[in-house]
């Protein structure tokens, strides 16, 4: 069975996030929250929220933001309750998320990511585990 993720994009991380899929479609299966163009300007906000709406109702649920910097998409998802959002760039900074912050929705930068990376990054962050051990009173802090 496959896993499902939920992703989720603006208008400006839009195409990375189809190539996303595209390139993961035999591995995941994705529930796409939208948006659905990347013409239409849409309110980055609103699609973090939606996404981070259902991934907080499983602890075993994972999530992918895309927006122009990924920042945005972060600051957003964050606002929820048990979502733990990690801007990712690099293997290292993802893998670290995981580890020892336990995140479970990743963000990416359209604008600033090239493509390449944010296939490696998600890789990462799919198959990086929790350490647990000393980091989980810190993490029950957030």
């Amino acid at each position: 069975m496959k896993k499902r993720i939920f992703i989720s994009s603006d208008h400006a991380g839009f195409n990375l996030k189809e190539n996303i899929k595209k390139r993961f479609k035999k591995k995941y299966l994705f529930e796409d929250m939208g948006t659905d163009n990347s013409k239409t300007s849409v309110n980055y906000p609103d699609y973090a929220h939606k996404l981070c709406r259902k991934v907080s109702k499983n602890n075993r649920n994972i999530g992918i933001l895309v927006c122009g910097s990924g920042m945005g998409m972060s600051m957003a998802a964050n606002k929820h309750k048990n979502i733990r959002a990690a801007v990712c760039y690099s293997l290292k900074n993802t893998k670290l998320s995981r580890l020892h912050n336990n995140a479970n929705v990743i963000t990416l930068g359209s604008r600033l990511t090239k493509k390449n990376i944010a296939f490696k990054c998600i890789e990462t962050f799919i198959n990086t585990k929790f350490e647990g051990g000393r980091h989980i009173k810190r993490v029950r802090k957030i």
